[in-house]
């Protein structure tokens, strides 16, 4: 692919639109164009807005501010908006748990008090006792955009290697503190990126990923290439880390590492972009100058570690197997040859697998809702855990010898209970339950199945009041994400409770692209059958439709991420079909993702513009290149952060410049640019609830009645 462009601009002509509420006009800011024409495979593509790719420049600041101008003036003049922050910040204000864990003889947790931007980090000796606060990232910055972003401590309970990030953004900085004192030690580990820290069994140092330290001026959009595996000793500086393997031969690699439960293992699994398959290798760490071992140097599967016994790797994979099994590898013969399968593929998709009270604790998915069974060591099924209910849960971790664990039940309209379970008796208790101001018992949630465009059955859940009447007019948000193996099972949402409360049915679609029946199930919504993902998403809004559970102009669509792009695609392809849309942190540019930070990565999943045939693929939806002038397009609300180096915000901002222009009607299309935030990780509550709330609003006065 070739480029060629020019230093001429030119002026868009000033748009002019009027919103649902006020009925006066709304002016956006002019967005200048310039001559940037690129060739792709023999197709002339011209990138207009190509400018706003430098979000430190001048120019696009400026144009961030008007943009953010316009768009808090017209949510300003909407009268329910002081209500609704009102009702999302009462019902936020309540105690939040997070799953206890145990390490040597200290329980730690996360608890957030309700409003607090971030969550504590507790300690206690035993769960009767008085918690202590270890760690709390509130006094990391007066605003609370310094979050914590992982967290691993010594098997003994001793020490916490901690990562903080500042803005939202995925750069992390590594620290350690004596749990003991409360002190940290003098250790700093940065430029690390997609990792975490695996302790070695002493508890003397971890093992831990980072790229090379980034330019300044570019390092929230410069590609991540080149990840290298270190070992950082306690007392040292990082200068001094043992490099543990790199590959300069392979730029798109990097490396997660885990040490096994007996401290004999290190464990490198090799991951390049989102391709769910990877390499595992391992190093002896009992052998001091052990060479890192190849076990398994084919991208054909998934492979992760379970845990071990002596020589022998406990793995769950694919191979073979795309809704999940559990095999063993003697590392002492390790040719397929050897390998055993210890618990077949069963109908349902295998999520995860932890080995408590010498069992396989195993996790599935039937129909996107949550289903967990313990096995023996052997393969043979013991029972199924009794869950409370129809719902996600999560946890059962722990350490192989350990008797107890514990775990979570959420639902649409139930919030994350915490559950204590024993693995001797089968017996679960209730460990804390969230007080919130909400009649959930006044709500329902049902599961049911549609036809895709091509007969596909795709499941489906919608939640609303009880009783509610399909008379077509609901005012209705369909939900939806359909990529990268990603599963959507019931969770709960402080904000979609005033949703609700406020006669709205909250729906969430289960499209092709993502987890939940297996790889079979995500590769038919992939690369060249993206396609399927939108199809399966419009035929959801058809259904709730003809059900009449809504119409067209009460309908509304939201996503973030990839599920940004899915709303993008999905309102270019059928703007008659909605009458709101909300694409948050999209992939907007499918000729250009692959160019900042780590977007390279999903060409494993979308596949690449240098491929002509799947540049052609690309170019048919990729939201930024679809817009048709002159066309009465949806209400729209895009949201975007200053900080995502994640989805850069370069993508919603052509978007919305296009969009803006493209756009005929009295639909307002807005973009909403949070500052000091990324892609949405350890985002403080105060400006998760202001964006709530200008969501609710805007679709308040975009669905409401005529």
């Amino acid at each position: 692919m070739t480029q060629a462009s020019t230093s001429q601009t030119s002026t868009s002509q000033t748009n002019t639109s009027q919103t649902n509420t006020s009925q006066t006009s709304l002016i956006y800011p002019t967005s200048k164009t310039v001559n940037q024409v690129d060739d792709y495979h023999g197709v002339a593509v011209s990138d207009p807005y190509r400018w706003l790719e430098d979000a430190d420049s001048a120019e696009t600041q400026a144009w961030v501010e008007a943009q953010n101008k316009v768009t808090f003036d017209y949510l300003e003049t909407i009268p329910q908006r002081s209500e609704i922050q009102a009702r999302l910040t009462k019902l936020w204000n309540y105690e939040k748990y997070g799953l206890p864990f145990k390490r040597g003889d200290r329980y730690f947790y996360y608890k957030n008090d309700g409003l607090q931007n971030q969550s504590v980090l507790y300690t206690l000796e035993t769960l009767d006792a008085e918690p202590k606060v270890l760690l709390d990232p509130n006094q990391l910055s007066e605003d609370g955009t310094v979050a914590l972003s992982g967290i691993a401590i010594t098997d003994d309970g001793k020490r916490l290697a901690y990562g903080i990030s500042k803005s939202g953004s995925d750069w992390q900085e590594w620290q350690v503190r004596e749990i003991a004192t409360g002190q940290d030690l003098s250790d700093r580990v940065q430029w690390v990126k997609f990792s975490r820290a695996a302790w070695t069994k002493d508890g003397q140092g971890f093992f831990y990923a980072r790229y090379d330290e980034p330019n300044e001026q570019t390092q929230f959009a410069a590609v991540n290439y080149y990840q290298k595996l270190y070992y950082h000793r306690l007392g040292t500086p990082q200068s001094a880390d043992q490099l543990i393997y790199e590959r300069p031969d392979q730029k798109e690699w990097g490396f997660g590492s885990y040490v096994t439960d007996d401290g004999r293992y290190l464990i490198i699994s090799v991951w390049q972009g989102t391709d769910r398959r990877n390499l595992l290798f391992y190093k002896d760490l009992t052998q001091p100058d052990a060479l890192v071992v190849e076990l398994i140097n084919t991208w054909e599967a998934s492979y992760g570690v379970i845990e071990n016994e002596g020589s022998t790797l406990w793995i769950q994979t694919d191979l073979d197997a795309p809704r999940g099994r559990v095999i063993a590898i003697d590392l002492t013969q390790p040719d397929k040859a050897h390998w055993r399968e210890i618990i077949p593929q069963a109908a349902e998709t295998l999520q995860g697998v932890n080995v408590l009270n010498d069992q396989f604790v195993l996790t599935y998915l039937k129909d996107a809702r949550s289903q967990v069974k313990i096995h023996s060591l052997d393969g043979s099924l013991v029972r199924e855990v009794v869950l409370p209910g129809l719902g996600s849960v999560g946890g059962f971790g722990g350490k192989r010898e350990d008797t107890e664990t514990f775990y979570s039940f959420t639902s649409f309209v139930t919030p994350n209970m915490i559950y204590r379970y024993n693995l001797l008796t089968n017996e679960s208790s209730l460990f804390k339950q969230p007080q919130l101001q909400f009649e959930a018992d006044h709500y329902e949630t049902r599961q049911v199945f549609y036809p895709s465009k091509d007969g596909t059955q795709v499941p489906m859940f919608i939640t609303h009041r009880k009783g509610l009447e399909l008379n077509g007019n609901n005012p209705t948000l369909l939900y939806g994400y359909g990529g990268f193996n990603v599963s959507l099972t019931p969770a709960f949402s402080v904000s979609n409770l005033v949703w609700l409360e406020r006669g709205g049915v909250y729906v969430v679609a289960n499209l092709r692209g993502g987890g939940e029946y297996g790889e079979a199930w995500h590769e038919a919504g992939m690369k060249l059958k993206k396609q399927n993902v939108f199809d399966d998403f419009i035929a959801a809004a058809e259904w709730l439709i003809a059900q009449h559970y809504t119409s067209p102009k009460k309908l509304a669509i939201a996503g973030g991420s990839n599920g940004g792009l899915l709303v993008g695609a999905c309102m270019i392809q059928r703007p008659d079909l909605f009458g709101a849309a909300l694409p948050a942190v999209g992939v907007m540019d499918m000729l250009r993702f692959h160019k900042f930070t780590i977007g390279w990565a999903w060409i494993s999943e979308y596949g690449s513009p240098e491929n002509s045939e799947e540049f052609k693929a690309l170019y048919a939806y990729s939201p930024l290149h679809n817009l048709k002038p002159g066309t009465h397009y949806p209400a729209t609300m895009i949201t975007t952060a200053d900080h995502d180096d994640r989805v850069v915000p370069a993508h919603s901002f052509k978007f919305a410049a296009a969009l803006q222009k493209a756009h005929q009607g009295p639909n307002p299309v807005l973009i909403r640019i949070e500052t000091k935030a990324g892609h949405g990780a350890g985002k403080p509550t105060t400006k998760q609830i202001e964006e709530a709330t200008d969501k609710w609003s805007f679709l308040l006065a975009n669905l409401g009645d005529d």
